[in-house]
């Protein structure tokens, strides 16, 4: 399997996140990419091969402009203001309060945040550009006649939505790379999250429209971030009614539940029959992992990426999550792997 990836998210290199209250080093670090990339290596997987430039155009027709022009100026603006450390978002338009960026950056940063743990540092709107491109020039590879395709993406991307930033993630790769599709003459295409995490900013990106199904597996939002959506009863809206499917799951689920919510989401897909499958690759639902709680075990992920691919579809996989660092490389390329047997 072909993979593609960037020196360049190296430029994502952030000290801080805040985590039960104190700042720590950020668990979405450059070393995951590093394990992958080795781990690719000492199976053999297949061809590395780096991005190609693509430009704004297909990252604008998901993100709005001034969203974009936040992402490319917060930074310096930071370090005009005056403060010394990451830029952390220190305030939001809660409710009753009125929806309206402000010109300063530390109120400009919280109306763009979804979430508080992700700060912005130097390099990250370059990496994050560097991490679409990666999906870009992976879905272009299946376009052009490969079965499937690794995107190593870092940043990931599946929380941010067209217009905010969060859960580690600035544009939205996956959401992205199927625009890109539907472009190009798809008519439909699926995407399925993967994730333990739920994927509030591709589902909010594709709500109401029939183009992308969009089905998620994560841990139950009233126990997991992002919290505030990926209830079961999120099914999308107007055009989009029936095309967005969450499986929202309790504390401990191991592979054996977990596996029948995978069977009857690639059941959907089948009978959705779309152009192309784009996978949210996340593996922090294994059971070492510092941040999650399913309990999935490394073979696992070879057996459900066996059934994905019995799906005989184009395949683009986008890296996600996954923080039990010294295993993330095993149990994500075990997935390509069991893809490719299947």
């Amino acid at each position: 399997m072909l993979t593609v990836h960037t020196e360049k998210h190296r430029l994502r290199a952030s000290k801080t996140e805040l985590y039960g209250g104190v700042l720590v080093p950020p668990f979405e670090c450059p070393e995951r990419v590093e394990i992958v990339m080795n781990r690719i290596q000492e199976v053999g997987l297949g061809e590395v091969i780096g991005p190609d430039s693509f430009g704004l155009d297909p990252i604008r027709r998901i993100h709005q402009p001034d969203f974009l022009d936040f992402l490319a100026n917060c930074w310096s603006e930071w370090q005009a203001a005056g403060f010394k450390g990451e830029a952390i978002a220190p305030n939001w338009p809660a409710r009753r309060m009125v929806q309206r960026p402000p010109n300063h950056i530390d109120g400009k940063i919280g109306y763009y945040a979804l979430a508080t743990e992700t700060s912005i540092s130097e390099g990250t709107w370059e990496a994050a550009l560097a991490s679409a491109e990666v999906a870009l020039t992976a879905r272009r590879k299946i376009s052009e006649g490969a079965r499937s395709a690794f995107a190593l993406c870092r940043p990931p991307g599946h929380h941010a939505t067209y217009d905010m930033y969060g859960g580690y993630c600035f544009l939205n790769n996956v959401a992205i790379a199927a625009q890109a599709w539907l472009v190009e003459g798809a008519e439909r295409i699926a995407i399925l999250d993967v994730d333990f995490h739920h994927g509030n900013g591709t589902q909010d990106i594709f709500y109401e429209r029939d183009d992308v199904l969009f089905l998620s597996l994560h841990g139950e939002p009233e126990n997991a971030f992002p919290y505030f959506l990926g209830y079961a009863n999120e099914t999308g809206s107007g055009k989009g009614e029936g095309y967005n499917v969450n499986y929202p799951l309790p504390e401990n689920t191991g592979f054996e539940r977990w596996s029948e919510c995978l069977e009857d989401a690639c059941k959907r897909i089948s009978r959705y029959a779309p152009d192309a499958l784009i996978v949210s690759l996340g593996v922090d639902t294994y059971k070492e992992d510092p941040i999650s709680f399913f309990k999935l075990d490394s073979d696992d992920y070879l057996t459900y990426g066996e059934r994905i691919g019995k799906l005989g579809l184009p395949t683009l996989f986008c890296f996600e999550g996954g923080y039990a660092v010294q295993q993330v490389g095993i149990n994500a390329v075990n997935v390509l792997e069991g893809f490719e047997q299947a």
